[in-house]
């Protein structure tokens, strides 16, 4: 019993000083991307949409993919909520097959992969931003990854001990990060492969 409970204090003690620094250590947005082939904007909140899209409307990439949208959105409303240009009507895709953070990376993966393009700039939230490029790394290793985390609304990640939410929110996240480690490198084999097709017309479905 005392080897149990031994046990036992001491995963509880590396289970909270992993979430400590995990919560310490949240990337922060850069100044610059650089100069990527294009940008990924994954789904869960407007202010993924308006940063994604404002960084692609200045003129970086060469095109924009909003993965894990609904099958019943159209690209027209995402422009007006996200207050698309010119660049947006010519060259956003729309992916709908995304369902999870794994979705993502694999939608991802075969849009970079039919498009030749070697580096992306990835836009999510903050504290999204470890397990996605878990993901995106694990099926995308030859190409470039520039994270672009936004501040999620509502959300107070700087000081997360004050808010209850917050703590909650990366409580959640830190569990499936973990999760996402174990799978994508634990157990490399069960990521899925990538389709080796041509560029799929499905982004391009939303009128």
């Amino acid at each position: 019993m005392r080897i149990f409970l031994t046990t036992i204090g001491v995963v509880l003690a590396l289970y909270l000083a992993g979430f400590v620094l995990f919560a310490a250590n949240l990337p922060e947005t850069p100044a610059s991307v650089g100069k990527p082939d294009a940008i990924v904007a994954l789904t869960g909140g407007g202010a993924r949409l308006d940063a994604a899209v404002a960084l692609f409307e200045r003129g970086i990439g060469k095109r924009l993919l909003i993965s894990g949208v609904s099958p019943t959105t159209t690209k027209k409303e995402i422009k007006a909520l996200a207050h698309g240009g010119a660049r947006f009507d010519c060259c956003a895709d729309l992916g709908f097959e995304a369902a999870d953070t794994a979705g993502n990376a694999d939608e991802t993966a075969n849009w970079a992969r039919a498009h030749h393009y070697h580096s992306l700039v990835i836009v999510t939230a903050t504290y999204h931003m470890p397990r996605s490029l878990s993901e995106f790394r694990a099926r995308m290793p030859g190409v470039a990854l520039k994270p672009y985390p936004v501040e999620p609304e509502g959300i107070d990640l700087k000081e997360w001990w004050r808010d209850p939410r917050a703590l909650r929110v990366l409580q959640g996240e830190y569990v499936k990060y973990l999760a996402s480690m174990t799978i994508t490198h634990v157990m490399p084999s069960s990521t899925p492969p990538l389709d080796h097709g041509q560029p799929s017309s499905k982004p391009h479905r939303a009128s």
